[in-house]
């Protein structure tokens, strides 16, 4: 199936009201109320789910309800961009009940990542928005991350370089998976798609799949061992080859080590596998993932890779 053609969101603008939802882990008022300030101190107005504290297990509620609250969000012409305010679990529930007409008709902006990497691939393939794998709205603050998410929403460039946080760097002598690492130099460039490998490996060879062909492939993920990491790469692996991406970028893997005393690969050398025998550029230890200071990705907006420098520079806007 043909993706359709790319779409970009409007920009956000000082003031503007942003959504909260809750798309998939349960939460609790008091992150709610968190999430809600955070937002209010960047400058933004604030609209609540309906259903944002309702709980059906691990999950914020019936899919229903929050299929209302996601519907609701890119309908209220009042809202301008959508933020998830945790990932967790159960965003692919919601795939086969999105509108994906509808959201085409509303475009708007959606930030988040960890499990809304099933939204962001569904919403690509079958509406063609350009989405934002960003900081969750109940993330600890980061300037890092705080600046290059507001750049990407708010200051539509058609040319923006990103660099990798220091913060990060600074990070990388006591904790291996911050190490910055080029498997295979050079320059790549294609469209953005990925997110976290779990979702990404469990959307594979359904509809609402990420097509890595040409792409700037993008992958991070958190407290997985790595034969499970092994495990996910090989089921993407075997459905769409690496090598038929542009490039390969895999973020910070927090508590994604073997168990203590267990006879096991490390988790570079596990990833090492997937890579090294590539044509094309692949990275390690980039400044995406379950992690504080992260880089926004807006998925399906042209990018360019280059290891020897270690940036990303957006080739378009990603808003309109």
């Amino acid at each position: 199936m043909p993706f359709p053609p790319l779409i970009k969101p409007p920009r956000l603008a000082p003031g503007d009201t942003i959504g909260l939802i809750a798309p998939a882990g349960v939460i609790s008022q008091d992150i709610v109320d968190r999430s809600a300030a955070r937002v209010e101190a960047l400058g933004f107005k604030v609209k609540l789910g309906a259903h944002l504290t309702a709980v059906h297990g691990s999950y914020a509620g019936l899919w229903a309800q929050r299929m209302i609250d996601f519907n609701a969000m890119f309908r209220d012409p009042e809202v301008k961009a959508i933020w998830a305010i945790r990932g967790g679990s159960g965003a692919l529930q919601l795939l086969p009940h999105i509108d994906y007409q509808m959201i085409r008709a509303h475009p708007k902006i959606l930030i988040g990542y960890s499990d809304l990497t099933a939204l962001h691939l569904a919403i690509a393939r079958h509406a063609g928005l350009v989405t934002f794998h960003g900081p969750l709205a109940m993330s600890t603050p980061s300037d890092y991350a705080t600046r290059h998410l507001l750049d990407v929403l708010m200051d539509p460039r058609q040319e923006t370089v990103i660099g990798m946080a220091p913060e990060n760097a600074a990070r990388a002598p006591t904790a291996p998976q911050y190490t910055l690492r080029t498997v295979v130099p050079g320059v790549a460039t294609g469209r953005l798609t990925g997110g976290n490998l779990s979702l990404v490996a469990a959307l594979a060879g359904t509809p609402y799949a990420a097509d890595i062909r040409g792409s700037l492939l993008f992958l991070e993920d958190v407290n997985e061992e790595p034969y499970r990491i092994d495990r996910m790469l090989m089921q993407l692996q075997m459905n769409q080859p690496f090598s038929q991406a542009a490039g390969v970028m895999l973020g910070v893997f927090e508590g994604c080590g073997p168990a203590p005393g267990e006879s096991a690969l490390t988790l570079d050398e596990t990833t090492d596998q997937h890579l090294r025998p590539l044509a094309i550029p692949a990275v390690t230890g980039w400044s995406f993932g379950h992690i504080r200071d992260q880089f926004t990705l807006p998925m399906g907006v042209q990018a360019r890779l280059d290891t020897a420098v270690q940036t990303l520079t957006l080739l378009e806007s990603a808003v309109s």
